[in-house]
C-alpha cells in the first residue's frame, strides 16, 4: 500500500470536521496531496496542517470523503470494524430482546458511525448495503463479521440503491456470505406476520423504519373504517386488522406490492370480507373517494419521497398538502388522520404548516396526537442531524 493521501483544507472551512460531521465537501479542499481512488483510505488536515480525521476518498464530485474516524490513534483496520459493529448491535439489544423470527436495522450508517453501511435482518438473514466508496472497498470484511457477530444464516447484498451513482458505483446484489435465502423470509412484528423479498424488495425487503409507528396506527384501530394508501405489502392494514379494524381499504399503483399485501392478509388469516385491496393512483383515487363521499375513521398516507432536491421542495409540498387536504375531507367526525413524509429535504415545521394549511382549507379543526419519527432502530447522530429524514403526524378532527 502506498502512503496515504492527505487532504488539507481551505483556513476557516474545518468547524464541520470539528463537530466531528462525518462529510467532507469539495469546496473544503485547498489541496490534495496524494492521488486516492474511491474508496481509499485518505487523511483530512486543517489549513495550519493539524490532523482532523481519517475516511474514505469518493468519487462523488461533492461529498468527496466520508470520515471514519476523529481519533488519530484510531487505525481503521478488521477491528475497527468489529467494534463498531459490535457496538451497534448491543444498542439493538438494548432497545429489545432479540427474537429471532424479528426483523431489525442493525447498522444505520452515520447513526452507528459507520457512513454508508445499511445491515437489515430478517430472521436468520442479514442484508447488506454498502452506499458509499468507502462501504463497498469492505464488503468482504463487513459481510463477515456481520456473519460471524449477527448469528444470521446468511448475508445478502442489497448494493442496488441510486445513492451508489453519485460515487461512479455499479449496483451490486447477491449472496456475500453464509448461505442464499429463500424467496420469501417470514418476520413477526408485534405478532402480525411478514413475507418479505429479500432480493426485490423496497430498500432491503420491508419498510423496517415504520415498526414503532405501525403499532401506534394498531392502538387507534379497533372498530374502524381505515384507508391504508400507498400500503405498499400491507404493512399498516395488517397491524390494523389485527387489532379489530372494521374494515380496511389498501391502495397501491403497484399490482405486485397489492398481491403481496393481499398474502400478508391471507398469512394473518384475516377476514377478506372486511379488507379491500385496490389497484389504483392514490391522488386520483382520493378525489374519486371525495367526489363518492366516502368516509373513513382512519386514514394513513405514507407516501414515497415526494422530494429528491431542494428544487423539488415546493412541488414536493404541494403533493403532501393536496393528499393531506382531501384525506381531511375524508374523514369522519372525530376521525384521525396519520400522514408522513420520508423526505429527508422535508423539515418538520414545514410538514406540520402543510398539514395544518391542508386541515384550514378542508374546513376542519385538527389537534396533534403524536408527532412520529423512524424507530428507534434507526438512531440519528446528534453530529448528523441530516439523519432524521422520517417525520409524520397523528392528528384528530
Amino acid at each position: 500500500m502506498g502512503a496515504v493521501a492527505q487532504l488539507v483544507l481551505k483556513p476557516g472551512r474545518d468547524q464541520a470536521l470539528r463537530r466531528r460531521h462525518p462529510w467532507l465537501f469539495s469546496g473544503a479542499i485547498a489541496r490534495i496531496e496524494g492521488d486516492p481512488s474511491p474508496g481509499d483510505l485518505v487523511e483530512v488536515r486543517a489549513a495550519s496542517g493539524e490532523w482532523l480525521a481519517r475516511g474514505a476518498w469518493s468519487a462523488s464530485e461533492q461529498l468527496v470523503a466520508k470520515l471514519w474516524t476523529f481519533d488519530p490513534d484510531e487505525a481503521v483496520d478488521e477491528d475497527f470494524f468489529r467494534r463498531r459493529l459490535s457496538r451497534a448491535f448491543a444498542l439493538r439489544r438494548r432497545l429489545w430482546p432479540h427474537d429471532p423470527a424479528g426483523a431489525e436495522r442493525l447498522v444505520a450508517a452515520e447513526g452507528d458511525d459507520l457512513p454508508g453501511v445499511v445491515v437489515d435482518r430478517y430472521g436468520e438473514y442479514a442484508v447488506l448495503q454498502c452506499l458509499s466508496a468507502g462501504a463497498d472497498r469492505q464488503r468482504e470484511l463487513l459481510a463477515r463479521l456481520i456473519g460471524e457477530l449477527a448469528g444470521v444464516r446468511g448475508v445478502f447484498e442489497r448494493s442496488d440503491a441510486e445513492i451508489r451513482a453519485r460515487e461512479k458505483l455499479p449496483e451490486t446484489t447477491g449472496v456475500c456470505w453464509g448461505e442464499e435465502p429463500p424467496e420469501a423470509v417470514e418476520i413477526v412484528e408485534n405478532g402480525a406476520r411478514f413475507a418479505v423479498d429479500l432480493r426485490h424488495g423496497h430498500k432491503t425487503g420491508f419498510y423496517l423504519d415504520q415498526r414503532v409507528n405501525r403499532a401506534v396506527v394498531a392502538a387507534l384501530a379497533a372498530g374502524k373504517r381505515v384507508l391504508n394508501a400507498f400500503c405498499y405489502t400491507g404493512g399498516f392494514g395488517v397491524a390494523a386488522a389485527l387489532a379489530g379494524a372494521k374494515e380496511v381499504c389498501n391502495v397501491d399503483s403497484s399490482a405486485e406490492a397489492l398481491a403481496r399485501a393481499g398474502e400478508n392478509f391471507a398469512r394473518n388469516q384475516l377476514d377478506s370480507g372486511t379488507c379491500e385491496f385496490i389497484n389504483a393512483d392514490v391522488f386520483s383515487l382520493l378525489r374519486k373517494f371525495r367526489a363518492e363521499r366516502r368516509r373513513f375513521d382512519l386514514i394513513v398516507l405514507d407516501p414515497p419521497k415526494l422530494v429528491e432536491s431542494r428544487k423539488s421542495l415546493m412541488r414536493g409540498a404541494r403533493a403532501y398538502k393536496d393528499m393531506a387536504l382531501i384525506a381531511f375531507q375524508l374523514l369522519a367526525p372525530g376521525g384521525t388522520l396519520v400522514n408522513f413524509s420520508c423526505s429527508g429535504l422535508m423539515e418538520p415545521a414545514l410538514f406540520q404548516k402543510i398539514t395544518a394549511d391542508a386541515a384550514l382549507d378542508a374546513g376542519v379543526s385538527a389537534r396533534t396526537l403524536y408527532r412520529l419519527s423512524q424507530s428507534p432502530d434507526h438512531p440519528v447522530s446528534l453530529r448528523v442531524p441530516e439523519g432524521a429524514y422520517l417525520k409524520g403526524l397523528v392528528s384528530v378532527i
